[in-house]
């Protein structure tokens, strides 16, 4: 036994497959290793149509809409994951890492079977065809985060092969859309996932230090400094 027996194994990021009906898992994609960086950007649905939107300008939008947000901010993620059967030596790797590129990639396609049925129906003449519904999709990051998202980008870069040509390293650029309840109808799994994800923002924000209060700010006056007088 050695001295790093004792410290804890971390926790993977990853990817959950739901069925949205029954909210059972279909697949679970685990990250072999945690991305070093993430960047996360949000958006706020501002209600002004027409005003300023953060670029400068006079602005020319409703004053009475200014402190007003039509839904949830447009929430995108974006990072880099690394793939490396080298890295495994006790697991066999006969395709390399094509299956897990594969995984990955089912993310943003339909199946055989749901074009075949497009196909079908296109053929008995059918006027209108709706699109493919993928299964709902869950980005987790610990327990703190875990929120229904749609891949937008997935970009791979095959670095390493081996003798029958499977690849054996890959880097990859995930880019995701965090869905809301302003993407998903009403009574959707997903819809119900994003507020639970909301409310953990909720929580984790009131557990936030103050850090002084306005006093930090040189605003020795207190509260009435806020006021209109």
């Amino acid at each position: 036994m050695t001295r790093y027996a004792d410290i804890p194994k971390p926790i993977r990021s990853g990817i959950v497959v739901v069925d949205p009906e029954r909210g059972t898992p279909q697949r679970i994609i685990v990250l072999q290793f945690n991305p070093d960086t993430l960047e996360r950007s949000l958006a706020p649905q501002s209600a002004g149509s027409g005003g300023d939107s953060g670029g400068g300008g006079s602005g020319s939008g409703d004053r009475n809409e200014a402190l007003r947000l039509k839904g949830p901010a447009q929430e995108t993620w974006k990072f880099t994951a690394e793939i490396d059967a080298t890295d495994q030596f006790e697991v066999a790797a006969p395709d390399g890492i094509h299956p897990e590129l594969a995984a990955l990639e089912m993310l943003v396609h339909p199946t055989t079977a749901q074009l075949r049925e497009a196909s079908r129906l296109a053929k008995k003449g059918t006027i209108e065809i709706s699109p493919i519904e993928m299964p709902l999709t869950l980005f987790t990051w610990g327990s703190k985060r875990v929120m229904p998202v749609r891949l937008t980008e997935l970009s791979i870069n095959e670095s390493a092969f081996d003798v029958n040509l499977n690849p054996i390293r890959a880097s990859l650029s995930i880019g995701m859309k965090v869905l809301s309840v302003s993407d998903l109808p009403a009574g959707h799994r997903g819809a119900d996932l994003y507020m639970a994800h909301l409310a953990q923002k909720e929580q984790l924000a009131r557990a936030a230090r103050g850090g002084g209060g306005l006093v930090s700010l040189g605003l020795a006056g207190g509260t009435t400094v806020m006021g209109r007088g």
